[in-house]
């Protein structure tokens, strides 16, 4: 750590990550089967910031939460809850914590904004098809609970991620 900037930066960015998004899923509000969270804009920011180094503080907060540490929305926890209806949306948030972050890796805004958006639709990816095989429902019910409902906030999500990333140095 002594004299390595950039290790010191990436745990400082992972610790502070790993807050925010824990800090995103106890803003959260009830719906069956999967509740609206603040999640998924610090995921993306993550993903901004950090670049591919992104999936470090995803990955330790899905551990941890996995570990028992209160992390998940309302302050759940266990390795049950990625077993549960809403696991594949978590463990989604790896993947595109990782696609954000390549995406800018690339200076193009365009390219920011296709990879925001498709970061969004690998978490819709993984949630969905968790949840039509935890449930054992067909896909159309399963996208209109687990999809549809969240389409304008996580593009309200996905703006703010993009708005704030682009005043960040």
């Amino acid at each position: 750590m002594f004299g390595n900037l950039d290790r010191s930066r990436t745990i400082a960015y992972s610790a502070a990550f790993i807050a925010l998004i824990t800090l995103g899923s106890w803003i959260s509000v009830p719906w069956i089967p999967v509740p609206f969270t603040l999640q998924t804009l610090f995921v993306l920011l993550a993903g901004a910031v950090m670049k591919r180094s992104a999936v470090i503080p995803v990955s330790l907060y899905l551990l941890l939460g996995a570990l028992g540490l209160p992390l998940f929305h309302n302050g759940i926890a266990g390795i049950g809850v990625l077993l549960g209806p809403t696991g594949g949306y978590l463990i989604g948030f790896a993947g595109a914590a990782l696609i954000t972050g390549l995406a800018y890796e690339h200076p193009s805004r365009p390219i920011h904004i296709c990879g925001l958006a498709l970061a969004t639709l690998v978490i819709y990816a993984f949630g969905i098809s968790w949840l039509m095989y935890s449930l054992d429902r067909p896909f159309l019910p399963v996208f209109l609970a687990g999809v549809l409902p969240f389409l304008a906030g996580d593009a309200i999500k996905a703006g703010a991620a993009y708005l704030i990333a682009e005043r960040l140095p």
